[in-house]
């Protein structure tokens, strides 16, 4: 009864949509908290590409204002504009002494890049960090995948493992009940009882570590999941069989080998410090901008009175600010170097991660075939030593260790089946194979 409640406490009755893998990758995809970090980073950088575009894109601004001054010079002028001059306008007193002018001023401005060479340098390495940024996004996104991946049938091995053990202690309950009946009846000692207690204990201890492990299973998934209040969900009971694992992961090669995302985002990542390094130099180059505005002015209303316009173009060249221009040349260079730098590291480690995944995977696949014939003989072992035992021939403790051996086989082969499929996950993903070739595990 108290296995009963246990199981009870780590699988939730409310459980009844059933989550497959693929229905996992899709949630975490725009759920899980990686994705949805590095989601925000991206469009982050992504805007520092459209605010590149102010030196390139024509700026235009309303502009409006009330002024009252009788300040000769001011006083003259707001009259000039509003086309109010006349000859008393002239009176040296007047012009000296003149009564408080009102000047209500609208207009529209417009300020235009014609050649600016930084600011599309600029640009052009702004877009390239965008492009980097939205790689390794994409990175992170498969990142997340392999982890949802070791967590999704993490739970499933776990709940395996959970039956694997309730059927272990029913059987260790059994051999209880069968020494206790021998003890009685004078053909066994009260040792072989004890014995036959003390594996049964053994095994509900384990039974009910693992029953925890499951329930931190499931939550584990759900926090990957970015949803860490949903756990009513439900899983296969059990995890694929090796067969089918293995025939998935010696199809390995068939699927074509795409470009590591991590690896494409450190190359342009070089290529936006370079295009930095261009703006930088492209900073001594001169600027032509044009401009245009048209005004009203009135002395008693916005944007009243008669419009007048101006235009114009703007060269302007600075070969020297204070040495500003210097240290941003050496920082681009800098960034540049790094950039060059951490793009051949993570060449480097995309080709140590293959080979080293390769491996795994490679061992795992062996381990399984181990683990299997492990299975097969620790059963026929404690087939033949239960024929023994139930003729006299062997002891409660050979019985109740090849049970044991047994037991451990059968956990050992289910954790074999675990780390293919995780092996598998991870080497597809060094590779640049796409994960979702993993959901055929599920059919």
């Amino acid at each position: 009864m108290s296995v009963l409640l246990l199981l009870l406490s780590a699988f939730p009755l409310a459980a009844q949509r059933s989550l497959t893998l693929a229905e996992a990758f899709r949630r975490a995809d725009s759920a899980a908290f990686a994705n949805r970090i590095a989601a925000g980073d991206a469009r982050a950088t992504g805007a520092q590409a459209t605010a590149a575009l102010q030196g390139i894109l024509p700026t235009v601004r309303a502009v409006a204002g009330y002024v009252r001054s009788n300040d000769p010079l001011a006083a003259f002028g707001y009259t000039l504009q509003q086309r109010g001059v006349t000859l008393a306008s002239f009176d040296p007193a007047n012009l000296n002494y003149p009564a408080p002018v009102t000047n209500w001023n609208g207009g529209f401005v417009a300020e235009v890049p014609l050649i600016n060479v930084d600011a599309w340098y600029g640009r052009a390495a702004a877009t390239s960090a965008a492009d980097a940024a939205s790689r390794s996004t994409e990175w992170t996104r498969e990142v997340t995948r392999v982890d949802i991946v070791r967590a999704y049938f993490g739970a499933i091995l776990v709940q395996e493992q959970v039956a694997t053990l309730v059927t272990a202690a029913e059987a260790a309950r059994s051999h209880v009940r069968q020494a206790e009946s021998m003890v009685a009846n004078g053909m066994a000692t009260r040792s072989d009882a004890l014995l036959a207690s003390v594996q049964a204990g053994q095994v509900d201890a384990q039974l009910i570590g693992t029953i925890g492990e499951a329930r931190i299973a499931r939550q584990r998934l759900a926090v990957l999941l970015g949803q860490p209040g949903d756990t009513t969900f439900t899983l296969p009971d059990s995890l694929p069989s090796a067969a089918t694992i293995r025939a998935l992961s010696l199809e390995f090669g068939a699927d074509s080998a795409g470009a590591r995302l991590d690896v494409t985002a450190a190359q342009l990542g070089v290529e936006a410090a370079q295009r930095g390094v261009r703006r930088a130099n492209a900073r001594y180059l001169p600027r032509v901008n044009g401009f245009g505005r048209y005004d009203w002015n009135s002395p008693d209303q916005p944007f009243g009175g008669q419009g007048s316009y101006t235009v114009g173009v703007m060269a302007s060249w600075s070969p020297f600010s204070g040495a500003s221009e210097i240290a941003a040349g050496q920082e681009a260079r800098g960034r540049a170097e790094a950039a060059s730098a951490g793009a051949e590291a993570a060449v480097a480690a995309a080709d140590l991660e293959r080979q080293a995944t390769g491996t795994r995977r490679d061992v795992a696949v062996v381990r399984l075939g181990i683990a299997e014939t492990a299975v097969a003989q620790a059963e026929e072992a404690h087939r033949i030593v239960a024929r023994k035992y139930a003729g006299g021939l062997a002891t409660v403790a050979d019985l109740l260790s090849a049970a044991a051996v047994e037991t451990q086989a059968r956990l050992a082969l289910s954790e074999s089946r675990y780390q293919l499929i995780v092996a598998d996950a991870a080497a597809r993903q060094a590779t640049g194979r796409d994960l979702m070739a993993l959901t055929a595990l599920e059919n």
